[in-house]
Formats: structure tokens, C-alpha cells, sequence
């Protein structure tokens, strides 16, 4: 029984210190904010790409952000002339948007999407840097 604890214990803590596997180029999946904000830090070829409305996007933003408003009328052509083999960080405020958007993505053939499941108001909440 004190083996079966030990291992229980080495592999709990084996699992909690592993972070989620950075992300690479060809997948569409959700990504956390810590995970967002390393990627962003360390890889200039990625584009965020916010897709809240003007209002929310005025009121701020990551920086560098590419605004294109999901509620719009023309989201779908917008999103049809984006670069498919471009890595996007794509968020709206708090991810049910987004969320919708990804198969927009997927059926226009993109090939790397990196969904923030917590949106914006999970980028602030962490005390991340916007611009406004």
C-alpha cells in the first residue's frame, strides 16, 4: 500500500508540474491564457486575431491585435482572404464566440487556430498587458 502511495504522489506531481504542450502549427484547439501569453511573447509569426466588436476592441486589446467583428455582416469573406497557413490566436471576450467561429475556421480549410478558451476578460483577469 506505501508503494502504491508513493507512486500515486510521483505521478500526481509528474502530471500537475508538466504545462500544456506548446502549441504547433496544424492544429485547431483551445489554449489557455498562460499558455497564450508565453506564445505571444516568444512567436512573432503568430496573429492574434480578436473578434469582439469595435466597441470592445476600442476599449482594448493585445497588443498588435487584428480586429475582425463576428456580429458583422461580411465575418465569413473576412475570414475567407486570411492567410490559411498562418498560426492565429483568435479570441472574443470570453470564448463562447470564438468558440462558434472555430468551425468558420475549420470548413475554410485553415490549418492552425489556437482557440482562448477564457477570451479577453481571462487575458485581463491574469493582469496581462492591453492597449487601449
Amino acid at each position: 500500500m506505501k508503494k502504491f502511495s508513493l507512486i500515486l504522489v510521483l505521478l500526481t506531481g509528474i502530471v500537475s508540474s508538466c504545462s500544456a504542450a506548446p502549441p504547433v502549427s496544424g492544429e485547431i484547439r483551445d489554449i489557455s491564457v498562460a499558455d497564450a501569453a508565453e506564445l505571444v511573447k516568444s512567436d512573432d509569426s503568430v496573429v492574434v486575431l480578436d473578434i469582439r466588436t469595435p466597441g470592445e476592441f476600442q476599449q482594448g486589446h493585445i497588443k498588435g491585435a487584428k480586429h475582425i467583428d463576428f456580429l458583422a455582416d461580411g465575418f465569413d469573406e473576412k475570414i475567407a482572404k486570411l492567410d490559411k497557413n498562418t498560426t492565429y490566436l483568435m479570441h472574443c471576450a470570453s470564448g463562447g464566440r470564438s468558440g462558434k467561429a472555430l468551425a468558420n475556421f475549420k470548413s475554410r480549410g485553415f490549418t492552425s487556430i489556437l482557440h482562448l478558451k477564457d477570451g479577453f476578460m481571462g487575458w485581463e483577469a491574469a493582469g496581462l498587458p492591453v492597449t487601449k
